[in-house]
């Protein structure tokens, strides 16, 4: 079901000069509801410079196809770049819709976007000019910011790294990108690499994306960039839920304490099935990576009561981060500030290093 086509499936009237070289960049949607904000994010494509990038939307069944339908046909009517929109029967869950769309991907790099978020300003020239340097890349790690409201309203920027730094493939890489992963948008990788290591073993952990870079990431080098290539929209509520992985362990609208312990859990799995990061240390390194940055899997936990809190928090202490004091260190400071006070420590240790803090 993944690869099939639905009479509704359609193309932009937009063609390639002949003799032009082979698309570089697939943009690539998994669109689910959020309709209201597919028109901003295809305007923010259309604004793009050059001719070797195209966009693939893969509608996942969602009550709100016939609207993600109609916003992607009037842009398809009159933007200058390729467009395919496609749908699905049955809804696959995040993680089959990714894979779907690395499948339906023809440019070199698959670069993803989440259905609610934007470019920014210059992301596809920046790209296109890092792997131009670097035209063996794997991976290649972006720097984001997220907003409220409007885009020009900033509340933040995830910065890995003040200047482009190459990691080599293996351990390096993988080391490098795999938490960092985590947020879709602007998650660009090798298409082909992708393509080779899709499986449906991890359908439901909302982390496909970490699977695929543990598979590039360990054959290929990957680069990590300064620059800001997507603006992300902030306390969006989540759609997950729907599809047959999802249902037990997810609740549309909100992060359930028990979602975010199977999301961890998922973490975890895609670790262990990926058995040579044990062999080369990588393992222990990304879990000890986690439990230094474990703010993200509690921050919209911290209004909890303490015994729901404690008890999510023993839950996720049963997981090999449990193993590391600084796991413990981030649930119970991030508990005693709340949100809005570590939000604030965050940012500004951020604005004063120029990037984000490494415990």
């Amino acid at each position: 079901m993944e690869s099939s086509s639905a009479p509704n499936d359609f193309g932009s009237k937009a063609e390639r000069a002949p003799g032009a070289p082979p698309l570089l960049l697939s943009i690539c949607i998994p669109a689910y509801n959020r309709a209201a904000f597919l028109g901003p994010l295809l305007e923010s494509i259309t604004t793009q410079d050059g001719d070797d990038f195209e966009v693939v939307i893969s509608e996942d069944a969602s009550p709100q196809r016939e609207q993600i339908r109609a916003i992607a046909a009037a842009h398809a009517q009159r933007c200058k770049h390729p467009l395919r929109y496609t749908e699905v029967e049955h809804n696959l869950g995040y993680d089959g819709n990714v894979r779907r769309l690395v499948s339906l991907a023809r440019g070199r790099y698959c670069f993803f976007m989440g259905n609610d978020d934007l470019l920014a300003p210059g992301a596809l020239a920046t790209t296109r000019r890092h792997l131009a340097q670097h035209p063996d890349l794997g991976l290649l790690l972006r720097a984001y910011s997220w907003f409220r409201g409007s885009p020009d309203k900033v509340l933040g920027t995830a910065r890995y790294v003040t200047t482009p730094t190459l990691y080599a493939a293996g351990a390096d890489a993988v080391a490098m990108c795999f938490r960092r992963s985590g947020v879709i948008s602007g998650y660009i990788v090798a298409r082909e690499p992708a393509q080779a290591a899709a499986t449906d073993r991890f359908d439901g952990s909302l982390y496909y994306q970490m699977h695929l870079t543990a598979c590039v990431g360990a054959a290929m080098p990957a680069l990590a960039i300064p620059e800001v290539l997507v603006l992300c929209r902030d306390q969006i509520p989540p759609d997950f839920g729907v599809a047959p992985g999802e249902r037990d362990r997810f609740v549309p609208g909100q992060y359930t304490p028990q979602a975010r312990v199977h999301m961890l859990r998922g973490v975890m799995a895609i670790l262990d099935a990926h058995t040579e990061l044990a062999a080369a240390g990588t393992r222990d390194l990304i879990v000890r990576d986690y439990a230094r940055h474990f703010y993200p899997f509690v921050m919209d936990q911290l209004a909890l009561p303490w015994r729901a809190y404690l008890r999510m928090c023993r839950e996720m202490a049963r997981t090999p981060v449990g193993r590391y004091p600084s796991f413990y260190v981030n649930c119970i400071v991030a508990y005693v500030l709340g949100r809005q006070r570590t939000d604030a420590c965050l940012l500004f240790l951020r604005r004063l290093l120029g990037h984000t803090p490494r415990f």
